[in-house]
């Protein structure tokens, strides 16, 4: 009888050599979203032999496609596919797209630029391969809007992506490339003159990052969310994102704040609570009980913030969006507190752990403590988890 390896070993040997390259970043983009794969260790251990002669553990993008994808790199995101990432691109996306325009879309030129890129390199002249790489850049932006503008180019482009990878995002993150590479020059020229460091977002700087927004907004209304992406990089406290929005509108209600142009900023708060979630989930599955309660007060000061900063949240769509997300943390939370007897209790539920509360933590909990018995797992769950 074949021993459970050997036929691992067999059955990659029947795959061509791009089969199995295609593996690898699939295998490599489930790891980082946290999946669990039965049987992967040794699959990922034996095609990163073949294909990481670095002993890499992860998919380093290649000098040609790495130039290609600079104007992008700032908005880069590990997560998983099916979660929103409004102004965000994923990482796990480039290697598939990559390969569709490399060998179905421009494979001739493609290979050209790869191969004038190496010798640059070989010169160790930069400056001139990133020349090349934006020529390339303009030239792929143009094949794109011709392939992607009629709908049997854009399903064409679906199916042959899908060739190469099995995320449901890499089209999307496809056409966010394409509007970013539109707009590379004005989102760098955006992104210099940002702050390194946004410690406090009070009204003056929001005005001044205002005024920079209306700037994108004016001439490349479409990349107005990877600007914003590039606001919300520099916030040292990531929520506050959403003052962009409530500032300009007239009042605090919802309705008013989705009217305004930085409506988005609210979703782009929420897709990042949607990636905490996950975050934690990941934590709790590897008992990382100190990341978890660092996840959770980041989750928890948002509710919070969200909550007291739009009037009528309840009824708008962003309020029926937190309140899944956070049922959804809540029910992780009991379910590990639930794994331990309760006369051993669980460090989350711990008193000192809520002796050491924020003030944003106390009054996030007495948030919670005010809502209906429908919520009573939710408020639950925040009274486990203190804020340190």
């Amino acid at each position: 009888m074949i021993e459970a390896p050997d036929r691992i070993q067999e059955y990659l040997k029947r795959l061509t050599p791009l089969a199995r390259g295609n593996l690898l970043i699939e295998l490599e983009r489930l790891e980082v979203c946290g999946s669990e794969i039965p049987g992967s260790v040794d699959i990922l251990a034996r095609l990163r032999a073949e294909f990481r002669s670095d002993g890499s553990t992860q998919n380093r993008v290649g000098n040609p496609s790495r130039y290609f994808f600079a104007p992008l790199e700032p908005l880069l995101v590990d997560g998983a596919p099916e979660h929103a990432n409004s102004g965000r691109i994923l990482r796990g996306s480039l290697s598939p797209i990559w390969e569709w325009i490399s060998r179905d879309l421009l494979p001739t030129m493609a290979r050209d630029y790869a191969k004038g890129i190496d010798g640059l390199m070989a010169a160790n002249n930069q400056r001139e391969a990133r020349q090349v790489a934006a020529t390339f850049q303009t030239k792929i932006v143009k094949y794109l809007e011709n392939t992607l503008g009629s709908v049997d180019g854009a399903d064409q482009t679906r199916v042959k992506l899908a060739t190469y990878t099995a995320s449901p995002a890499a089209y999307d993150d496809l056409t966010k490339m394409l509007c970013v590479l539109r707009a590379r020059d004005a989102l760098a020229k955006f992104n210099d003159a940002l702050p390194a460091t946004i410690r406090k977002f009070d009204d003056a700087r929001v005005a001044k990052v205002a005024a920079l927004l209306d700037g994108i907004g004016k001439n490349h209304a479409e990349a107005l969310p990877f600007a914003l992406a590039l606001v919300a990089k520099r916030l040292k406290t990531p929520w506050q994102l959403i003052r962009l929005a409530t500032k300009a509108a007239p009042s605090k209600n919802a309705a008013d704040i989705a009217a305004t142009s930085y409506a988005i900023a609210v979703s782009m708060v929420l897709d990042r609570l949607d990636d905490n979630r996950s975050a934690l989930r990941v934590a709790l599955r590897n008992n990382r009980v100190l990341v978890c309660r660092e996840i959770l007060t980041g989750i928890y000061d948002t509710e919070y913030a969200l909550q007291v900063r739009i009037d009528l949240l309840d009824e708008s769509d962003w309020g029926e969006r937190l309140h899944n997300l956070m049922n959804a943390i809540a029910a992780l939370v009991e379910a590990e507190v639930s794994r331990f007897p309760d006369k051993i209790g669980h460090v989350l539920g711990s008193r000192s752990l809520r002796g050491h509360q924020s003030l944003a933590g106390r009054l996030t909990y007495l948030a919670w403590k005010g809502r209906d018995a429908v919520s009573g797992g939710a408020a639950y769950c925040k009274r486990l988890v203190g804020q340190s």
